[in-house]
């Protein structure tokens, strides 16, 4: 059978969004394929906010989410393999879904993908504090 993953994705983005919630999405960023700023990493990991506010031509596809989005007024494209998701959740009150890491299988990103970005600079005394994960909880 193909990965739950997906699906649940998408229906638990609807179900923040319905509620006029905004969702975060926590991102294994060491994962093969994952193409975000380098400069929005931390401890490995990004959290990035999928707002229809703060997104352009967002796609949660079967293999891979895509879109566009703006850091410190720079546009990018980001492009996250759907195994590299490990959490999608309300900002405001922690509900959502945790994810299992799942094991690399090797894919390689859309042909029109560029190469993946360097690695990413060791964090700054200006970075925001970091946020922990025990906030959230499974939504049955």
């Amino acid at each position: 059978m193909t990965s739950n993953r997906p699906y649940l994705l998408r229906a638990i983005y609807d179900w923040i969004s319905d509620n006029n919630l905004t969702p975060y999405m926590l991102v294994d960023a060491g994962h093969n394929g994952v193409r975000v700023p380098p400069h929005v990493i931390k401890n490995g990991q990004v959290v990035l906010n999928l707002a229809m506010r703060a997104v352009a031509n967002l796609d949660l596809g079967n293999e891979w989410i895509s879109f566009q989005a703006r850091f410190s007024g720079v546009s990018h494209s980001i492009q996250i393999p759907v195994p590299a998701v490990l959490a999608l959740y309300a900002q405001e009150n922690g509900q959502g879904m945790m994810f299992p890491a799942e094991e690399e299988d090797g894919g390689d990103p859309p042909s029109d993908t560029p190469p993946s970005p360097p690695a990413p600079e060791p964090p700054t005394d200006g970075d925001k504090p970091k946020r922990s994960g025990s906030h959230l909880r499974v939504v049955k």
